[in-house]
């Protein structure tokens, strides 16, 4: 019975002006979400318009908003990029290794495009739940010690590395294709 009583309440202009904040709040996340909807059905349709996107949708992790912004950060001119290397250092997913002659030291890149940095992030998270393949890769990082982000960070270079090859040679992404090279070295090890 004492639970159930009327607990504190507050004067009733109060809970009328929280009630109006609070329904006004609501009404401004109904409005976003729905330009958010909006957007994303107009960056999908100019996405799927361009040549590229097939290819872009076929890596693992990747959809149509990922995509596309996958494409805006690298851009679309093919002679842009000379190598992969030079792919990977403009994403800032290839490490910077500094040695000398007592030191080894590999460290990530801080300099780089942080759009484009989030976009393959998301891409290389995903690509661990929809392609075994990667999946492995990544396994592999945790397995040599790398930490959480280290080791989507070395799998988003690896899919940055796939992605320029499937553009450079206009193919669609191919599992074993992609990942053949390291189970031959998983297998002959």
């Amino acid at each position: 019975a004492a639970l159930r009583a009327p607990q504190l309440g507050v004067a009733a202009p109060v809970a009328a002006a929280y009630a109006a904040a609070a329904t006004a709040h609501a009404r401004l996340l109904i409005a976003l979400n729905e330009q958010i909807a909006a957007l994303e059905e107009q960056v999908s349709a100019h996405f799927l318009a361009h040549p590229d996107a097939e290819i872009y949708l076929s890596m693992p992790g990747i959809g149509e908003i990922t995509g596309a912004r996958v494409l805006a950060e690298f851009g679309d001119d093919p002679t842009r990029y000379a190598s992969a290397k030079a792919r990977k250092n403009y994403a800032g997913t290839s490490p910077i290794t500094r040695s000398s002659g007592r030191t080894h030291a590999v460290h990530a890149r801080h300099a780089r495009n942080d759009r484009l940095a989030d976009a393959l992030h998301k891409q290389a998270f995903s690509a661990i739940n929809t392609s075994p393949g990667a999946r492995r890769y990544y396994d592999k990082q945790r397995a040599r010690d790398a930490g959480y982000n280290p080791a989507l960070r070395q799998l988003g270079n690896r899919l940055v590395g796939i992605l320029h090859g499937c553009l450079k040679t206009r193919t669609l992404y191919n599992e074993a294709t992609a990942w053949s090279h390291h189970a031959t070295l998983a297998a002959t090890a």
